[in-house]
């Protein structure tokens, strides 16, 4: 069996919210919106489409034809905008299975994504990408199962709905949880639910305290939490490594360090998210060299 095959990693290729924010205050962070890669015993999961899905794209064009789950947690324009633009999923012999929620009103991620890319607001429609996209519907609180790996789901609090994910194997485990609002007077048990002991917790620290209660411009309801609330999530779910993700695009370089110390202080295992930065999840050795394969728990 390859190391590769016996390795469960993360790669960071989008850590900025809202808008893409490149420029010298945003160098040592990242200015592209989210896209985090799992590498999960040689299979490849991602999680969310915005720009730096294309950076993660042209790193892909060597090592073609692959195959990826590309999971979003829901289609704000920074979490999709990358999709229109990675390489990958215009040449045949790819696969791509793409999953997403439902929306409120009933459109599939299928519709959402087609819809991106009509006229006028795109040249090129969906039709045109040659790859096999393969599109899973999924349902907020059902796993989703792709050979030993497990992928937990749960829904967030945020306007018009999102969806956390864990990623489970050879006990070791990764939560993705971005976008999300606490709670003024408890902790969401979603939330704690999937980061529960895990070893890295990536988590919405779009706000400080000071921003998010601000009397003059409060950002209570705008669907996003506090790096001040990450940590009190990891301290409660025995998080090991907290990732402090979804960066402001007003909060440049050296804000960010100024987060990061604070966070650290309060947390020795607090991170903060930077593109191209790597972390490696310890799993077990296997028991042997075949693998269970299941089928997909989603609905398509």
């Amino acid at each position: 069996m390859s190391r590769i095959e016996n390795q469960f990693t993360v790669h960071f290729w989008g850590v900025r919210g809202s808008i893409p924010c490149p420029g010298s205050p945003t160098v040592r962070y990242g200015g592209n919106t989210p896209c985090v890669e799992m590498q999960v015993g040689g299979k490849r999961l991602i999680f969310d489409g915005g720009t730096g899905l294309h950076v993660l794209g042209q790193s892909l064009l060597s090592k073609m034809p692959i195959e990826a789950h590309l999971f979003f947690t829901h289609s704000h324009w920074d979490h999709i905008q990358g999709f229109p633009f990675f390489t990958p999923g215009f040449v045949p012999g790819n696969t791509i299975n793409i999953y997403g929620a439902i929306s409120p009103d009933g459109a599939t991620i299928e519709q959402r994504l087609n819809d991106q890319m009509l006229h006028p607001n795109f040249p090129v429609p969906l039709q045109i990408m040659k790859s096999n996209l393969d599109f899973r519907n999924v349902k907020p609180g059902e796993p989703i199962h792709i050979d030993d790996i497990t992928v937990e789901t749960a829904p967030l609090n945020h306007p018009g709905e999102a969806v956390g994910y864990r990623v489970n194997w050879r006990g070791g485990a990764a939560a993705y949880i971005t976008d999300t609002e606490h709670y003024a007077d408890h902790l969401d048990q979603n939330v704690l639910w999937l980061a529960r002991q895990a070893d890295i917790l990536i988590y919405d620290s779009t706000y400080t305290d000071e921003e998010y209660y601000n009397p003059k411009s409060p950002k209570i309801g705008w669907g996003h939490s506090t790096w001040q609330e990450a940590v009190k999530v990891a301290q409660a779910a025995g998080v090991k490594t907290l990732v402090i993700f979804h960066h402001d695009p007003s909060h440049g370089d050296e804000f960010l360090d100024n987060v990061g110390k604070q966070a650290k202080a309060k947390l020795p295992g607090a991170i903060m998210a930077r593109e191209g930065m790597v972390l490696e999840v310890r799993v077990s050795p296997p028991l042997s060299t075949s693998f269970p394969v299941s089928s997909y728990s989603t609905s398509k």
